[in-house]
């Protein structure tokens, strides 16, 4: 037994030690990159606004020694860097740091090199005239950290193992030792041992033991009944002849029951038709399940059978209410049916076009217009898949992602900017004004609101109209709101935008190339942030969309 408990204590004491200082670790290390990570975004930003102001010839003066600059255009040439000629390097459109600057207006990434245990954080920012300035700084791995601390490590896990086994060896003498001296013959006469209180007592009253066990019995079949009386599922326990033995008020529910029939035939009670086929079924052997429509509710039935000492003697039936999973399914289906129907006019589109194309059927001088018609389609499907992407993305993420404390005001702006070369196109004047407005929650899912709503606002406005977006504190909630002066949302539409692929004018939404996925995506970022959307809209005078942080 001393050594149980030695082997015991000092396996405890070690898995502490290892899980302390894995904790420790990790926790140093992570706390240590993000303060990198938050400094290399400063030393980015300021670098930006000081190329916005002073052009390109600031980066010549720098000191890179702690850092990296690349410069490159909105097509992924490199225009400048700090460590490398840039005319000899590599495009870097498909860095992913740059991709995300160019779509945002902010990128950041962390590359491992495995063969130098080193990673190397980049961080790169949008300037106004489409170009990208990137910043990286090369940071050591956990295991390089460890590496380097080994030394220290070793030492500490020395003293660890001294310790522990002294202190192990110490608490199982002082325990086995006063475990020694009892005397099991005279339990009344131990004293002092409060901890073995129980085990004199039950050898002094097995009798009063006996007693209690019965009431424990009882108390435990009280526990039961009331377990399952506050269960959702139907339980019915049912004898070899169907006759009712136990069943839980959601049963009685189901069945339709004013009371408990216990010792009914359960064949007389609603559903009978289906719980006798059930029973029948059974009693080959094996469990049996089937769904029940009744009205608008769903039920399904399964029945097993009870065995004591390999014969049947009853049979359990549980019944589930599965309204809500079959009209989530349905919801499911009627989803893929959308995606296929809006799948398929493109492709039918593309397939028409390229096989005129291939057949060589096509004019010459018509031949740009059917490419401009297949890359539109192309970029429509895109445009469709991506929003479906972001939607199951919202739909199981469950929740908000890594908050970070950011100026609404500043991330608006910047979809703003980001969308202004399509309302040039559309010819819509966007208006901006805010006030600088602190939150503190999922900044990538505060942008797609933002861009969302504004991309919403210049698609369906009128020629020649105008856009208004602001910012500003109201009490304690900021509040980002986008107006137009567009088409409008009839007063019977308004409560069904937020629905899937549901469009308000089909014709115009595809004409504009919407997905009919926008607002259902800021719906679905909306609640995962706990933000409300308000919709005020005129049809022919505009829309007005207020999203309450």
């Amino acid at each position: 037994m001393t050594k149980r408990i030695f082997r015991a204590v000092f396996s405890v004491a070690l898995c502490i030690f290892f899980v302390t200082l894995s904790i420790i670790m990790v926790a140093l290390y992570d706390n240590s990159s993000a303060d990198r990570k938050k400094e290399l975004k400063v030393q980015t930003l300021l670098a930006a606004q000081a190329v916005e102001e002073l052009g390109i010839d600031y980066l010549s003066g720098l000191d890179t020694v702690d850092f990296r600059i690349t410069l490159v255009d909105g097509e992924g040439n490199v225009l400048f860097d700090s460590a490398s000629d840039s005319t000899a390097m590599e495009n870097h459109l498909d860095r992913e740091e740059i991709k995300e600057a160019l779509e945002t207006g902010y990128g950041e990434s962390t590359r491992y090199s495995d063969t130098v245990l080193e990673k190397q954080y980049y961080s790169a920012k949008l300037l106004s005239n489409g170009n990208v300035l990137r910043l990286s700084e090369t940071y050591i791995t956990i295991w390089m950290l460890l590496l380097r601390m080994f030394h220290p490590i070793l030492l500490v896990f020395f003293i660890a193992i001294v310790l522990s086994f002294a202190l192990s060896y110490t608490a199982a003498k002082q325990v086995v030792k006063p475990l020694n001296s009892l005397d099991f013959d005279h339990p009344e006469e131990n004293e002092g041992f409060k901890e073995l209180d129980p085990l004199f007592k039950r050898l002094l009253a097995q009798q009063a033991q006996l007693k209690r066990q019965e009431g424990e019995l009882k108390r435990q079949r009280d526990e039961f009944d009331a377990t399952i009386d506050s269960m959702k599922e139907g339980l019915v326990l049912v004898s070899e002849e169907g006759n009712i033995l136990s069943l839980n008020r959601a049963a009685e529910r189901i069945l339709n029951a004013e009371r408990y029939p216990i010792g009914e035939n359960v064949f007389s009670e609603q559903h009978a038709s289906v719980l006798k086929d059930l029973l029948k079924q059974c009693k080959e052997g094996h469990p049996v399940e089937q769904l029940v429509k009744e009205d608008s509710l769903e039920f399904e039935f399964r029945v097993s059978p009870v065995l004591s000492d390999g014969k049947r003697v009853g049979f359990v039936i549980l019944m589930f209410d599965v309204t809500e999973r079959e009209q989530a399914e349905q919801m499911r289906r009627e989803f893929t049916a959308n995606v296929s129907h809006e799948l398929k006019t493109p492709l039918h589109s593309i397939s028409g076009c390229a096989e005129l194309l291939a057949n060589g059927i096509v004019k010459e001088e018509d031949v740009g217009r059917f490419a401009a018609q297949i890359y539109t389609e192309s970029k429509r499907m895109i445009r469709l898949v991506e929003d479906i992407i972001k939607l199951s993305s919202l739909d199981e993420g469950a929740g908000e992602g890594a908050r970070e404390s950011f100026d609404l005001c500043e991330l608006t702006k910047q979809a703003v900017q980001s969308l202004s070369r399509e309302a040039e196109k559309a010819g819509v004047e966007v208006l901006f004004e805010g006030e600088k407005a602190e939150l503190f929650v999922d900044a990538s899912l505060v942008s797609l609101i933002a861009f969302n709503l504004l991309d919403n606002a210049i698609k369906y406005n009128k020629k020649n109209g105008t856009v208004r977006v602001s910012v500003k504190k109201e009490g304690k909630q900021v509040v980002l709101r986008v107006a137009d002066t567009g088409i409008g949302i009839p007063p019977e539409h308004q409560a069904r935008i937020f629905e899937r692929f549901y469009r308000v004018d089909k014709s115009r939404s595809k004409e504009v190339g919407g997905t009919g996925l926008g607002l259902s995506i800021v719906k679905h970022a909306a609640k995962n942030l706990g933000a409300t959307v308000e919709v005020e809209s005129e049809p022919g005078v505009g829309t007005t969309m207020t999203v309450r942080f």
